[in-house]
């Protein structure tokens, strides 16, 4: 890095270099002239540009007789890769191999400052600092640092960007903490070298306290492995993530080993392995894999709250006028109540979907086919169901713009599925269904400007729908849950697959009200509901979409500005009751980001919820300064009057220290997981590696913090 931040100077005054390598620099200084001896001198502020790199002097002699350069200081070099280099004095040999400097300061890429008694050259390559002080906190007259690492010697390798330290002694506030014979660490410009990372501490409930150290080895340009054991009283844990990246995509596979006195007995532990790959015609492949050995390990480690398991590889194209995905998934819940052999364990997909724009009767014409199957581990009629399905259809859309801006939309649709069952006699082996249906949607699009400057936009919306089924009962496996919303209020089936369709006349009807304020704020208020023929019992009573008539639809958005938006949308029954209902709360701004929700679904057998749900969740973080800031999370059950999860995270930094510290509680219990607190600490030292890249702007001296 030195001679980097030297090669200017260098250049100019070694003519023959210079000449050779058709570089240019530009020297100047009050005195240039030739000496008796025949050195080429320039003093009295000497100044060097090149090629981004500034050196300025108080005086340089150039012996060409010795080949040897001697420069007095103060010494400065600003290069353009950010290393700023300061000395008192230098005696180089030309091309900066050897040599020796004294009452040296290195900055690296703006972040390590090592000082140095004396810095000797060696190959070209290496700089020997003897005495050093290496630091990133801003260092003030008559004050120790922060942190700081006294060394008898450091080594920098230029080339492999590493500084090895000798009688390295780590100091805090200028006391000694500990000793260490021997230290190696990155310098700030390089992203990925092999060694220690950041440690980390945690505490819980039932794995006591632990240390997490985490050790990464660089296994190539394009490969990297990182170990991480965890040690407590109560647990051995080594976790690993291995990496590489090729030419056409890349793969991460991660998981650990555990033993730990919570089962005692058994090993534990988890596995992922995620990759996306370029495959010829424009082809995708991805994968996404994850298993665990018990229900319980992913809470008690700490790493995540999901209750199901989904690993999937999957292959897709995406075109401007066609889609292609085939994928097979493989489900697992970690629910206790959840018994997998019943579940749909295993599911394979195949979808493919045109687009044609005909020109004879305009419109949007689509084709689409496909395959899907899905799989039960339990033998047994109608428990073990096993099930396939493949088919094919097409679908025409049209849009119209009348007189008065009346707007009309057509909708038809034709298809063909066949259904094989295994393993329930409630239904036909084979079944071949047929489906046909069309939906005419009319909106009319109102505007005017109120007095105050504000836009106003009525739109009513009328849908009149129709479509009809021939063929055997088939069994709905993938649209258990439906939803009931603004996107699917106008749609010819609001059932989320293919194995159930809505059937039957039937219309919907809605009306949305938008308002623009002149200044940036905008709301939006709409309402509708279904009305049928015939009752449509399919649907599940908590989805508000079951008998004649379904709930009415009501949803609401302001958009005040600033970041800060509120949604609503909930659905009404005849007797002006609230059924499902959730509303959240948006807040961004430079300091803060706050999100608050209010979920509440009633009970549905349908959907397997035995109980009503409802619960507010609260996420927010805030900057209180360059150096603090606090985050905190929430999730409290109404039903039960009760939390159910709570964090607090409070995070200080300057421009040469981190410290993060967490502490969460989960409230809630099950067969597989008890209540519990977790206590997280982490200090990470700035200045190494891509680390200092976060570091907030050094405090001037005499301010101790902000």
């Amino acid at each position: 890095m030195i001679r980097a931040a030297l090669a200017a100077l260098a250049l100019l005054l070694w003519s023959g270099a210079a000449a050779a390598q058709g570089l240019a620099a530009t020297l100047v200084a009050d005195r240039i002239f030739v000496s008796a001896a025949g050195e080429l001198v320039a003093e009295g502020n000497v100044e060097v540009f090149h090629d981004g790199t500034r050196l300025s002097a108080a005086r340089v002699v150039y012996d060409r007789r010795g080949d040897r350069l001697t420069i007095d200081g103060p010494i400065l070099v600003v290069a353009a890769d950010g290393t700023i280099f300061e000395a008192r004095q230098a005696a180089l040999d030309p091309r900066l191999e050897t040599g020796l400097l004294l009452g040296a300061r290195l900055v690296l890429d703006r972040q390590l400052q090592l000082a140095a008694g004396r810095i000797d050259r060696v190959e070209g390559r290496y700089s020997q600092l003897s005495g050093v002080a290496a630091t990133s906190c801003r260092v003030c007259d008559g004050r120790a640092p922060l942190w700081e690492i006294r060394a008898r010697r450091v080594t920098h390798d230029e080339e492999a960007r590493l500084l090895y330290f000798e009688g390295a002694q780590f100091r805090v506030g200028g006391v000694p903490v500990f000793y260490l014979p021997r230290l190696r660490l990155p310098d700030p410009t390089l992203d990925r070298a092999t060694g220690f990372l950041i440690p980390s501490i945690r505490s819980t409930d039932r794995l006591g306290i632990g240390v997490r150290l985490p050790y990464f080895l660089r296994l190539g340009n394009a490969r990297d492995l990182t170990l991480t054991p965890y040690l407590s009283a109560e647990t051995r844990t080594l976790g690993l993530r291995y990496r590489q990246a090729f030419d056409t995509g890349a793969v991460q596979i991660g998981g650990a080993i555990t033993r730990d006195t919570l089962l005692p007995d058994e090993t534990r532990g988890y596995a992922t392995a995620t990759g996306a790959f370029a495959l010829p015609g424009g082809l995708r492949l991805g994968f996404d894999l994850e298993g665990v050995s018990d229900r319980a390990y992913l809470l008690d480690y700490g790493l995540t709250d999901t209750d199901f398991l989904a690993s999937e590889i999957a292959v897709f194209r995406v075109r401007d006028n066609d889609y292609l995905r085939g994928a097979l998934t493989v489900f697992e819940s970690l629910r206790a109540a959840d018994d997998n052999d019943l579940l749909p364990s295993v599911v394979g997909k195949l979808v493919y979907e045109r687009r044609l724009q005909p020109r004879p009767f305009g419109g949007t014409l689509t084709f689409d086919t496909g395959f899907d199957a899905l799989y039960r581990a339990e033998d047994g009629d109608g428990i073990g169901r096993d099930m396939a399905r493949a088919g094919a259809a097409f679908g025409w859309h049209g849009i119209w713009i009348g007189p008065g801006g009346l707007v009309a939309e057509a909708d038809a649709r034709a298809g063909i599925d066949v259904f094989a069952v295994e393993q329930d006699s409630g239904f036909d082996s084979a079944t071949t269904r047929s489906l046909l249906g069309a939906a005419t949607v009319l909106r009319w699009p109102l505007i005017a400007r109120g007095a105050g400057g504000a836009t106003h936009l009525v739109e009513p919306a009328l849908q009149i729908a129709w479509s009809g089924v021939q063929g055997s009962p088939v069994p709905n496996e993938d649209s258990v849950v439906a939803d009931f919303d603004e996107g699917n209020l106008l749609s010819l089936s609001r059932f989320a697959g293919e194995d159930a369709v809505e059937t039957g006349l039937r219309g919907a009807a809605g009306l949305t009200w938008t308002r623009i304020g002149p200044r940036g704020w905008r709301s939006t208020l709409g309402f509708g509901r279904v009305l049928r023929q015939d009752a449509e019992s399919r649907f599940s009573d908590g989805t508000g979409l079951a008998g004649r008539r379904s709930d009415w639809l009501v949803a609401g958005q302001i958009d005040f500005g600033q970041g800060l938006a509120l949604g609503v949308r909930t659905l009404v029954d005849d007797a002006a009751d609230f059924r499902r209902t959730e509303a959240r709360l948006d807040w961004t701004t430079d300091r803060l980001g706050l999100a608050a929700a209010y979920v509440f679904l009633p009970s549905d057998a349908g959907e397997g919820r035995a109980e009503a749900v409802s619960e507010w969740t609260f996420d927010a973080a805030y900057r209180i300064s360059t150096a603090w800031a606090v985050s905190g999370a929430a999730r409290y059950d109404l039903v039960a009057d009760s939390p159910a999860s709570a964090r607090l995270g409070v995070e200080w930094r300057n421009e040469c220290v981190e410290v993060g510290l967490s502490v969460s509680r989960r409230f809630t219990s099950s067969a597989n997981v008890t209540p519990s607190t977790d206590l997280g600490l982490s200090v990470e030292l700035l200045g190494f590696s891509a680390g200092g890249a976060r570091a907030a702007p050094a405090r001037p001296c005499g301010v101790a913090g902000r």
